[in-house]
């Protein structure tokens, strides 16, 4: 592929690497505030009313503070060139913390998940392939995890490929599974190639999910993804691809059909 041909499809590579739709809250030529998740202060962007479309932001190097640092809960450091969209939801769910360790957990069932493509617009399928792996060395399949190893500390590894991508090992911690809040972060362990031309080295793409039971029932969803990293910078103008993979996540956790009208952006 040649350079000037791998730099047009960079953007759409980078918004297509926030893993995995909606109320978008487009971006703002003044420089804003990063997100902030349900750690501390108000969180930003705030929770929509039960059954509204999530809302969805998006934060680049246009209109992110020159020094804003990521909240010390995320645990994330400084990044260069990073781009931000952050997802807050309610929904119902009746399973309990449990229920959803056991959804976090099946990995090989995010398998065929969908999203809407807005360069193919129309529904197709967003992750080829996922299963629950023994180590980040290693390539063989295991059985998805069960509710008992998404504890607290546990550090558990899986392969996915989506649909633009080769397979890319990826490497999830689980920081808090109580009866009321599940926290769980996600991050490549293995560089992430595009026609075996590296785009993301490992660490440069990372997620993070914050889960709390509001009230018997209802269940509040924070989820942050950033890419970071030249490749990283080049989302500006691409952000509808990444908001409906973005959402997509959230619907297959919170058990909402992944193909269900309308999509957050066509």
């Amino acid at each position: 592929m040649s350079g000037s041909l791998l730099r047009r499809r960079l953007p759409r590579l980078a918004a297509m690497a926030l893993f995995t739709t909606v109320l978008w809250w487009g971006n703002s030529l003044r420089a804003q505030s990063g997100p902030q998740p349900p750690c501390g202060p108000e969180p930003l962007p705030p929770f929509p009313t039960l059954d509204a479309s999530p809302v969805v932001r998006v934060w680049n190097a246009s209109n992110l503070e020159a020094d804003w640092k990521p909240p010390a809960c995320t645990g994330w450091g400084a990044s260069d060139f990073p781009t931000i969209v952050a997802v807050a939801a309610r929904f119902r769910f009746t399973a309990g913390a449990d229920g959803l360790r056991r959804r976090i957990g099946a990995v090989s069932e995010t398998k065929g998940m969908l999203y809407w493509s807005t360069t193919e617009k129309r529904w197709q399928k967003l992750i080829l392939e996922a299963y629950a792996s023994p180590g980040p060395d290693s390539n063989q399949h295991r059985p998805d995890f069960s509710v008992d190893e998404i504890a607290e500390g546990r550090t558990l590894f899986f392969q996915q490929e989506d649909n633009r991508f080769g397979k890319v090992t990826y490497r999830m911690r689980i920081r808090s599974a109580s009866t009321g809040r599940l926290v769980f972060d996600v991050e490549n362990a293995t560089t992430i190639r595009y026609l075996l031309i590296p785009v993301f080295e490992p660490g440069q793409v990372q997620s993070i999910y914050y889960l709390e039971q509001e009230a018997p029932g209802l269940w509040r969803y924070y989820g942050i993804a950033r890419t970071s990293g030249k490749a990283g910078g080049l989302l500006a103008g691409h952000e509808a691809s990444a908001i409906n993979r973005a959402v997509a996540f959230y619907r297959h956790l919170a058990g909402i059909p992944t193909d269900q009208e309308p999509p957050a952006a066509r």
